[in-house]
């Protein structure tokens, strides 16, 4: 993979942050910011598959109604709270 240059606006409090946290940990700016996007990016994409296939179950009828869902959940609860 070939690295790409992205120039980004950052608020004054947020890129004295940055620079702050590249002295302590002794990294560049450059690599946490890259760090940070990429993070970001991954979990978002995540968040988004998860939306996705949640409303293709929704389509297909794979659901389970609240009060269903809340039976479990309380069960759950319970059965926890039992063991401690």
């Amino acid at each position: 993979m070939t690295d790409a240059l992205l120039t980004v606006r950052l608020s004054s409090a947020t890129k004295e942050k940055l620079e702050l946290l590249a002295k302590d940990t002794k990294r560049s700016k450059s690599f946490l910011a890259a760090e940070a996007i990429t993070r970001f990016i991954e979990e978002q994409a995540q968040i988004i598959e998860g939306i996705r296939a949640g409303l293709e179950d929704a389509k297909a009828g794979r659901v389970t109604s609240h009060e269903d869902a809340m039976k479990t959940i309380y069960a759950t609860i319970d059965k926890a709270n039992k063991r401690v």
